[in-house]
């Protein structure tokens, strides 16, 4: 569990260097803590919103948002929840943020590839098991 943590808040991390890095390039720093975990939030939404494409994909099933709608938001309200007491309820992100400012370049560039790696597969799959479905869909009528 500690292992997995450690991995959520490298991620956190990552994305939270690269706003602050943005930000300074387009004129300022405000809100990067928040800017991130909206980032976060949303590739964990993607993650699910990709699982029901495909589920409805492969059980031949049309979604129905009213059926998913409470799955959906007893799943934001999860995230939202693991969210505020990973990053704003409490500063531990902030302890997490100096251990991983002392790596090792190398390391950290090597994270930063795999973490960027991550979050670009996320996307893509997410775009392409919407194009999957729409297709579907259109088929089905």
């Amino acid at each position: 569990m500690e292992k997995i943590k450690r991995v959520y808040y490298y991620l956190f991390y990552k994305i939270y260097k690269s706003i602050i890095y943005t930000s300074e390039m387009l004129g300022g720093e405000f809100w990067s803590d928040f800017k991130a975990g909206i980032v976060l939030l949303t590739l964990e939404l993607w993650i699910i919103g990709s699982f029901l494409n495909y589920y409805s994909i492969i059980n031949n099933e049309k979604l129905n948002i009213d059926a998913i709608s409470p799955i959906l938001l007893i799943f934001l309200i999860i995230f939202c929840i693991l969210n505020y007491f990973s990053f704003v309820h409490t500063n531990i992100w902030k302890e997490y943020n100096r251990e991983f400012d002392k790596l090792p370049k190398d390391i950290n560039k090597k994270g930063g590839i795999i973490v960027w790696s991550i979050i670009a597969f996320i996307i893509i799959n997410f775009f392409v098991s919407a194009f999957l479905l729409q297709k579907y869909v259109l088929k089905m009528y």
